[in-house]
């Protein structure tokens, strides 16, 4: 199941999920049994999922369908959760970690396979499929970075990995947004990026639930591709895979002695080749307003955003 958020006509957001070539308006269809809104329904999940399912598999009358469903094609989507109670980003592909701190000069630390670490990131700039990216002002230097999230669906504390699959309602891309110059500069002060991370993460096209990824699962990680694309020109490649620490044992950290909440979102951190600054600048220049970036993961879409 894939479920969006949208833009109707009367430019209010709403929530919902893709049934073929339609977007399903969730409360229209439901007769008001389901939010508006996809944070309210992540924290009723366990009660509204049910509800999804009968009305996928039940005929809506005639009036139902032309007040509830339009076809993708006449609406906007926006981030499937524009809202998130928190992003926590993790830092867990090797490869990505070890290239990276070898293009500053530094030798990896053995702290990193001790524990997977995290920041905190702006939840409250989150950008959607196809909307613009602001550059910052200073920014001399901005970043991509291929990642893909997962998004609570049950609140729990202190989760063992072993079972933090109960707590995942599904999964979507993430582009965690990087301003280099800025974040190189405020990281020798030791505190970990702010600034430099603050403008803007994309989530997106839609959240995908679990079920639909099983397919493709590989013990506790599951074989998806992922590859970026500038302009066209593809400049990562890389596979899920090939992660250091799985969902599993992220939740795991970020539960631990404290709650985790429907609505919070787990980012992957970047995939091996994922970003420019572990490519070099010898093979693609810093993004430039009026650049296309476009992050694609198997089974999760493409996720496009132009740079302004």
């Amino acid at each position: 199941m894939k479920f969006v958020t949208f833009m109707n006509k009367k430019g209010e957001q709403r929530a919902g999920w893709l049934q073929g070539d339609r977007v399903i308006d969730m409360q229209l269809v439901s007769g008001g049994k389901l939010p508006d809104n996809m944070l309210d329904f992540l924290h009723h999940s366990e009660v509204y999922l049910p509800i999804v399912s009968r009305l996928q598999k039940t005929p809506q009358p005639d009036a139902g369908i032309r007040e509830g469903s339009r076809l993708l094609s006449e609406v906007a989507l926006c981030a499937p959760l524009p809202r998130p109670r928190s992003v926590r980003d993790f830092y867990a592909f090797e490869q990505h970690v070890k290239t990276s701190r070898a293009q500053r000069g530094l030798k990896m630390i053995p702290e990193w396979y001790e524990i997977p670490a995290f920041y905190f990131s702006n939840h409250q700039s989150i950008v959607g499929p196809d909307a613009p990216v602001e550059r910052p002002t200073k920014c001399k230097r901005l970043d991509y970075e291929l990642e893909m999230a997962c998004v609570i669906g049950k609140e729990g504390r202190n989760i063992q990995a072993g079972q933090a699959d109960e707590y995942i309602l599904g999964y979507c891309i993430m582009n965690d947004w990087s301003a280099r110059d800025i974040q190189r500069q405020e990281m020798k002060v030791g505190l970990g990026p702010a600034k430099g991370k603050d403008f803007a993460t994309s989530l997106g096209p839609y959240l995908v639930t679990k079920d639909e990824l099983e397919p493709y699962r590989e013990g506790d990680k599951y074989r998806l591709a992922m590859t970026a694309s500038v302009n066209g020109r593809r400049l990562s490649s890389g596979n899920f895979r090939d992660i250091y620490y799985s969902f599993g044992q992220m939740i795991e950290r970020a539960s631990e002695d404290t709650v985790l909440y429907p609505g919070d979102v787990i980012g992957s951190g970047t995939v091996g080749t994922g970003c420019i600054l572990e490519l070099g600048e010898e093979v693609h220049r810093w993004l430039e307003p009026g650049d296309v970036v476009e992050l694609e993961i198997t089974g999760l879409g493409v996720l496009r955003n132009p740079v302004l």
